[in-house]
């Protein structure tokens, strides 16, 4: 049976595309990538063309599929190949475009390779095809899970990529002081100094739901995003009608914490909610105020995560400031099918010295965590 390519998700029926998941993570559901595609975030001139695999079989039912996008940049991925780019050009080599296995602006791990084993290897045999017949330069599948790791780990050619997250474990907490109780007394100051100076500026916070949020809150939030951009001087990845399509398609797993300060909104932080975990994705603040940041956030999630008893907070990519506000180092993987064999050779080098690296960061990086040790203070 032949692997096809979808070029809109609006053309699978969400429920099949949505049985094939393996748990409640949000980032893989139709509604999510559909409303990336349909708000126009995705697709166009954008540099992400929607190209998803499919199998299905001869019933017409779904039986493995891959959420997957042709790419002509390698902007809004955070696993970084701008080097491995720069090496083509200097040397010659085409590497765009390529196929990107994932989910756009979204760097958080999950299911890649959707199907049953059998369903899902057939998968991995056509993205390889994809490189061997040099319809495109290479095939990168990024943050990925443990079926999807066991999958690419035993098939030939693939090159594994370490990176290196902060999340945030709850650790059967009662509450936020539960949790400073959890620290040692420097940094349980700091965080509650913190805290007292936002509080302090006469700011507070209100949560809402997907469903209780109206274009006026939209508006808001998407000018909220769209500032960090801005500050940059770049162009935001998310087109206003994306939250939206969200709120309208996906309202139950929405989150939206408002920062108001004398009855108004000047900060907001958007997270979607799956399974046991608060997913942090998106900050902005239309005026500064010392702390705002770490409160929103950070302190702001923890607060939820705790008192809706969540096990876990993602709060996103990158940021060491997180280890010191209780999120632990934790490893992501990608897998890389590169078809010239000079640059298979030059990154497959790289990738092993990125590697020892980044296993040697994540231990040092537990040492900066705040919590007490063998019942010390």
């Amino acid at each position: 049976m032949p692997i096809q390519t979808l070029s809109r998700l609006a053309d699978m029926d969400a429920r099949q595309w949505d049985a094939m998941l393996p748990d409640d993570q949000p980032f893989l559901r139709h509604a999510f990538l559909s409303a990336l595609e349909e708000s126009g975030s995705v697709g166009g001139r954008t540099g992400w063309t929607p190209a998803h695999r499919v199998l299905a079989g001869d019933d017409g039912r779904l039986l493995a599929a891959a959420p997957a996008y042709l790419k002509s940049h390698s902007y809004g991925e955070y696993v970084f190949d701008w080097s491995w780019a720069d090496a083509c050009q200097r040397a010659g080599i085409r590497y765009y475009p390529k196929l990107l296995v994932g989910i756009p602006f979204t760097p958080v791990a999950g299911a890649r390779l959707l199907g049953k084993p059998d369903a899902a290897l057939s998968l991995v045999g056509a993205l390889a095809a994809e490189v061997d017949e040099a319809r495109c330069s290479g095939v990168h599948v990024n943050f990925t899970d443990a079926a999807t790791d066991a999958l690419l780990g035993a098939a030939d050619g693939w090159l594994e990529r370490l990176g290196c997250q902060y999340h945030w474990s709850n650790r059967g907490y009662r509450d936020f002081q539960d949790f400073l109780d959890a620290l040692s007394s420097r940094k349980r100051k700091q965080l509650r100094k913190e805290r007292e100076q936002v509080a302090g500026q006469g700011i507070d916070f209100v949560w809402m739901e997907g469903g209780e949020l109206s274009e006026a809150h939209w508006d808001f939030v998407h000018a909220c995003y769209s500032s960090t951009y801005e500050v940059r001087g770049q162009e935001p990845y998310l087109q206003r009608a994306f939250f939206s399509l969200l709120g309208e398609r996906m309202p139950e797993a929405v989150r939206v914490v408002f920062a108001h300060r004398g009855g108004r909104p000047v900060a907001m932080a958007f997270s979607l909610v799956g399974g046991d975990t608060l997913y942090g994705r998106y900050w902005g603040c239309l005026a500064e105020f010392d702390r705002l940041h770490f409160e929103t956030c950070f302190y702001q999630g923890l607060d939820f995560a705790i008192g809706h008893g969540l096990g876990r907070f993602d709060a996103g990519a990158q940021g060491e400031h997180k280890l010191i506000r209780g999120f632990e180092p934790v490893i992501t993987r990608s897998w890389h099918r590169l078809g010239h064999p000079g640059l298979r050779d030059a990154v497959r080098e790289f990738l092993e010295q990125e590697r020892a690296g980044v296993l040697a960061y994540a231990q040092e990086a537990r040492a900066a965590l705040p919590y007490r040790q063998d019942g010390s203070d």
